[in-house]
């Protein structure tokens, strides 16, 4: 039998390839005396914690055609008990090198069987250990409707992975899965969400689309974000760039070049924070973003008629659609200006903007910013 180090050496490396907690880059991840990764995670709130990032089993039923953990490899499998999970976790706890805790699985004996022993690891952690830290539960395809009211009463988060925006694109990556396994989960936790029961998922639910593997575009991809966000009332949408994966079906496709990931997370902060609209969005061809231009300078460009804009009188909204100036920096730059006229690029830096990428947008108390003043352009990987 293996030892809990084992488990977690494996099971945690396995459990890299979902987002949906907010973990950092892999360049963060920390190593501890348990031989395992713990990843930084960004919270809800936006404070940053370590967590402990698992599965409970890599023993999977399913041959879902991307996955590393599909049936039809030949690999090592391992699984925690719901006891022996969460007495390890609880001793990287109380040694302070974690805070919380991300579980998802691959599925063995069906969702049910598996949502019960997730459940189980949170009941043990709850009950026995009074654990009330950060945990975030995965909801797995083809669980019942008491299993995510009981998931929700549990954690502080939820998330399910739909992986596709379409149900159309499903049988390419994931031809055993049924697209109502998906559906009736996420409108399950839609439901107890709304039902205004105190303590249920209070930091809400997040999801994660794979891109570039099922022939989807960014059209689609982004048209289902949108929904979620404004409809849905979804904490956050997260994206994958497909990575073929030896020993599976899809071992020999290409793989999803990682600017188009970084575009479609550029697109998801224009539409959750910067207030853009699904159409605003400029999809250069074929239904997908541009290589070349981020998404708000390609808006900026293709409305002239709304610049330069006077940054001493413009309000945020409008701040916000200027290339270079982000949320923190149009919130700075409306505080500064109750006490003096903004009229130089430096305070413009000093707000946080970018300012030769605003340069050419905004006017400094009725006059546009001195070139020769502005920093080299910034990478749009820094700043929108």
């Amino acid at each position: 039998m293996a030892a809990p180090e084992q488990k977690l050496d494996l099971l945690g490396r396995l459990a890299r390839f979902d987002l949906s907690c907010a973990c950092g880059a892999p360049t963060g991840r920390q190593r501890s005396d348990l031989d395992r990764w713990i990843y930084p995670a960004v919270l809800p709130g936006g404070k940053t914690a370590p967590l402990l990032k698992v599965l409970l089993t890599n023993s999977c039923e399913k041959n879902c055609r991307y996955c590393e953990n599909r049936s039809g490899r030949d690999v090592e499998r391992l699984s925690f008990g719901p006891e022996e999970l969460a007495r390890t976790f609880m001793q990287l706890f109380e040694s302070g090198r974690v805070m919380g805790l991300f579980l998802s699985s691959a599925l063995m004996g069906g969702g049910v069987r598996t949502m019960d022993r997730m459940i189980a690891t949170a009941e043990v952690l709850r009950r026995r250990h009074a654990f009330r830290g950060y945990l975030h539960l995965k909801i797995l395809p083809g669980v019942q409707e008491s299993q995510v009211e009981r998931a929700g009463a549990l954690a502080t988060r939820v998330s399910i992975n739909l992986e596709v925006p379409h149900r159309r694109f499903l049988g390419t990556i994931a031809p055993e899965k049924e697209p109502d396994d998906l559906a009736g989960p996420l409108g399950w936790i839609l439901k107890h969400r709304d039902a205004g029961r105190r303590g249920w998922a209070p930091s809400g639910f997040t999801t994660q689309f794979m891109v570039g593997a099922a022939g989807e575009t960014d059209r689609d991809i982004l048209t289902k974000t949108f929904a979620l966000y404004r409809t849905m009332k979804a904490a956050r949408v997260y994206y994958s760039a497909f990575q073929p994966v030896a020993g599976t079906p899809l071992e020999n496709e290409k793989a999803c070049p990682l600017w188009r990931e970084h575009r479609l997370y550029q697109c998801d902060f224009l539409m959750r924070r910067y207030g853009f609209d699904l159409d605003e969005i400029d999809f250069a061809g074929a239904g997908n973003l541009d290589e070349k231009e981020d998404p708000k300078m390609r808006w900026a460009r293709a409305h002239p008629a709304t610049f330069p804009v006077e940054v001493n009188r413009a309000p945020l909204e409008l701040l916000l659609r200027v290339p270079g100036i982000g949320p923190t920096s149009a919130r700075r730059i409306v505080a500064m200006r109750w006490e003096s006229a903004i009229r130089s690029p430096a305070q413009l830096r000093a707000a946080g903007a970018a300012a030769r990428r605003a340069a050419p947008y905004v006017l400094l108390d009725g006059r546009l910013p001195p070139r020769q003043e502005v920093l080299p352009l910034l990478p749009d990987a820094v700043v929108l």
